[in-house]
C-alpha cells in the first residue's frame, strides 16, 4: 500500500467558461453514508445507515428552497433495501444520486483496513477499480441509474482515478476539498485548488468542494494560511484579527454567521459556482464531531435557513446536478484563457 500524497492544483487555463445565461449558482451535495466512530480504526463492520430515516425531512426543507441536492451514496447504502426505499422517492425533483466510495466498507475486501488504504487512491490500480465497478452497480441496481458524479471517501484521489472514472462514463468529480492538505494523513493536498469547477481529461469536469478565504489578507490567503500553520496558533490569530480565515461552506465545523459571509466574499471574488455539502450521518445527533446533541442539530437546521437566503442575496441560485452538466456541455466549452 503506497500513500501517494499527489498535490493538485486549478489550471490556470482549465477554469470552466459558463455560458453567459447560467448566473451564479450552487448545489448542494450530500455524503450519504454509515454511521461510524470518527475517532475509531476504520472498519468494514461499521455498516448502520439508521441515520438516513432522517434525509426525507431535511430533503422538504430543502424543496421549500428550490433546492434539488445530489445525494453521494456509499455501498453500505446502495445494498441496503430500506435505505434506498428512503432515498429513491427524493430523486424526482431534479435531485441526483452519485457515487461515494468508502474503501473500508466496499468489496472486495482485499486490503487490511487502515488509515493509508481508507484512501481509495492509495489502493492497487486494479483494486481500486473493481471497488468502483462493484459500487456503480450496486447503485445502478438500487436506483435504476448510472451515477455521473463520483467523490472519494475521505477526498481520495490517486494517480489513476480520473482515469478510471473517466473510462465508465462520469462526467463529474466532486473529491477535491479546496485550499485543504491531507497528506499528512496520507491523503492529498488541494492548497492549491481554489472554489471553481475546472475541466479534466476528457468531458469530465471538477466541482471541487468549497472553501472561500475571506478578510483583509484573502487575495494572500495561500501563502498567509500556510505561513501561519508554521506558527502555534498562528490560523487562530489570524482569523480572530480578522485577517484571515479558511471557511469551507459547510455546516460542519463553520457557523452560520461565518458561512454567510463567505458567500459574500465568494461573490465579490468571482466565484460562478458554489458546492455546499456534509455528512448524513451529522442528521441524527450523536453520530459527527460536528452534531453531538440536540442543540447542535437545532444549529445545523438554522445554519440551512440562514445561508440559503444569504446566497440568494449575493445572487446565487440553486442548480441541479443536470443543469451543471448541461452548461458544460456534452465534450465540455472551451477553457477559458
Amino acid at each position: 500500500m503506497i500513500a501517494h500524497r499527489l498535490r493538485f492544483a486549478t489550471p490556470a487555463d482549465a477554469r470552466v467558461r459558463w455560458p453567459a445565461g447560467f448566473g451564479r449558482r450552487f448545489v448542494v451535495t450530500v455524503d450519504v453514508e454509515e454511521e461510524f466512530d470518527w475517532t475509531r480504526p476504520f472498519s468494514g463492520a461499521a455498516r448502520s445507515v439508521r441515520a438516513i430515516e432522517a434525509l426525507p425531512g431535511w430533503h422538504r426543507a430543502m424543496a421549500r428552497h428550490g433546492i434539488a441536492p445530489v445525494y453521494l451514496v456509499d455501498h453500505p447504502v446502495a445494498v441496503d433495501a430500506a435505505a434506498v426505499a428512503i432515498i429513491r422517492p427524493l430523486l424526482g425533483d431534479g435531485s441526483a444520486v452519485g457515487a461515494q466510495l468508502h474503501p473500508w466498507v466496499n468489496p472486495p475486501h482485499l486490503e487490511v483496513p487502515s488509515d493509508v488504504a481508507s484512501f481509495a487512491g492509495n489502493l492497487p490500480p486494479a483494486l481500486e477499480a473493481a471497488k468502483l465497478d462493484q459500487l456503480t452497480a450496486a447503485i445502478e441496481r438500487a436506483f435504476g441509474m448510472r451515477p455521473t458524479i463520483y467523490r472519494a471517501g475521505r477526498y481520495g484521489l490517486g494517480p489513476q482515478t480520473l482515469a478510471l472514472l473517466a473510462d465508465r462514463g462520469f462526467r463529474v468529480d466532486a473529491s477535491m476539498r479546496a485550499r485543504f492538505d491531507y497528506r499528512a494523513d496520507g491523503g492529498c493536498d488541494f492548497t492549491a485548488v481554489g472554489a471553481d469547477a475546472f475541466h479534466l481529461p476528457g468531458a469530465m469536469i471538477e466541482l471541487p468542494l468549497s472553501t472561500i478565504y475571506t478578510g483583509a489578507l484573502q487575495r494572500s490567503g495561500v501563502w498567509w494560511h500556510a505561513a501561519a500553520g508554521r506558527v502555534r496558533r498562528g490560523r487562530g490569530l489570524l482569523a480572530r484579527s480578522r485577517l484571515l480565515s479558511r471557511v469551507p461552506l459547510s455546516p460542519e465545523g463553520t457557523d452560520a454567521a461565518t458561512a454567510c459571509s463567505a458567500v459574500v466574499a465568494a461573490a465579490r471574488q468571482g466565484h460562478d459556482l458554489l458546492q455546499l455539502t456534509f455528512h448524513s450521518p451529522s442528521l441524527v445527533a450523536g453520530n459527527t464531531p460536528y452534531v453531538r446533541d440536540a442543540r447542535d442539530l437545532a444549529r445545523f437546521h438554522d445554519w440551512w435557513e440562514r445561508v440559503i437566503p444569504a446566497l440568494r442575496r449575493a445572487g446565487y441560485a440553486p442548480a441541479t446536478l443536470a443543469e451543471v452538466i448541461a452548461a458544460v456541455g456534452p465534450a465540455g466549452l472551451e477553457p477559458a484563457t
